[in-house]
């Protein structure tokens, strides 16, 4: 009796001595999913913490804005134009970041991609291009003010698109055509004056009368503009053959600057030109139906006509008769596509009426 006495005791004292292995188990598995779920409450919980603030932060944004809009209307405009060009750019630089990967991944040339792509990384870069002047000069510190008044002064002249205006797009986008149209009755004259030196009798002919329908306010065919096109392949036409007024005429009209040596004029006005061609290529392979209202007469703006106050079935009629000589055309024929860029537009509106 004694020794069962004790034995019993014995199993008692190890039961009560603390948990053996397969307890202490049992007791880590009961315990691991309420630390899984206090986890999952605090994430929750802060989620719904940075919900609620996202919510008032928009709730007390959208109460300065109407103030804005209320108080000072003027500004607010030029706010709202700010954010929205913020938000535009970023959204931009996202879409040229997956470009440029995809090029990576499938080895790509530009002259490859999709019409609004490649058409997307011109203009990029052409931002980009006219955004360094303003990024050196805020460089030095407390330039941000400087900047700031620049900007509020010269819009034009240092902001990229995404920051004009509604209107300020069509005041400015007259104001470059303007620039440029200077420049178009100088390069007919151009046209005319080489002729004179053609070997050829009969294309001489021909191409001085079809300057002169032009300067005395007609348009010209995309068939007669074709039958010149083997005297813009060779002297004195040629691109690497044009006098140097030629061809800082045609740089301005291509928004170049004309205030470079000739050799570097030459280059950057045809590899423009070619580019030019590379995207009237993917254009018909898009097909103008597949276009915007805003696409056509970005298109146009670029080819030379201005169409900022033209609706969207007379941009597709223009570009219908430009891609029909453009994608005809060797890249040995470039000076053609470059000066048709004068011939075809110049009197375009005039003809119309």
């Amino acid at each position: 009796m004694a020794l069962s006495r004790a034995g019993c005791r014995w199993a008692l004292w190890r039961l009560g001595s603390g948990p053996g292995p397969a307890a202490a188990a049992l007791s880590r598995a009961r315990g691991a999913p309420r630390s899984a779920l206090c986890c999952l409450s605090t994430k929750a919980g802060s989620r719904s913490v940075l919900a609620a603030l996202a919510s008032k932060a928009k709730h007390i944004n959208g109460r300065y804005e109407r103030f804005l809009e209320k108080t000072f209307p003027r500004f607010y405009v030029l706010y709202a134009t700010f954010t929205k060009g913020i938000q535009a750019l970023f959204l931009e630089v996202k879409e040229i970041r997956k470009i440029k990967s995809k090029m990576s991944h499938q080895r790509l040339s530009v002259h490859q991609l999709p019409y609004r792509e490649m058409e997307r990384l011109r203009q990029f870069r052409r931002d980009v291009i006219k955004a360094i002047p303003i990024g050196v000069i805020a460089i030095p510190p407390f330039a941000n003010f400087l900047v700031i008044v620049l900007m509020y002064f010269f819009p034009r002249q240092l902001l990229i698109r995404y920051f004009w205006t509604p209107s300020q797009q069509v005041e400015f986008l007259d104001a470059y055509d303007a620039i440029r149209r200077d420049s178009y009755l100088d390069v007919v004259k151009s046209i005319a004056l080489a002729a004179r030196s053609l070997p050829e009798p009969q294309l001489q002919k021909r191409l001085q009368e079809l300057c002169a329908e032009v300067q005395r306010g007609s348009q010209p065919r995309v068939a007669e503009l074709y039958a010149v096109r083997s005297l813009f392949s060779g002297s004195p036409l040629g691109l690497n053959k044009l006098q140097v007024s030629h061809v800082r005429a045609l740089s301005q009209v291509l928004f170049l600057t004309p205030h470079l040596p000739a050799f570097f004029l030459r280059h950057r006005l045809r590899s423009h030109v070619l580019e030019i061609r590379h995207l009237d290529r993917a254009m018909l392979r898009l097909g103008l139906g597949q276009l915007s209202e805003e696409e056509l007469k970005a298109a146009c703006y670029l080819r030379g006509l201005n169409s900022t106050h033209l609706g969207m079935s007379e941009c597709r009629a223009w570009l219908e008769q430009w891609l029909g000589l453009s994608c005809k055309l060797q890249a040995s024929e470039a000076s053609l596509l470059a000066n048709s860029m004068v011939l075809l537009s110049l009197n375009y509106l005039r003809a119309k009426e």
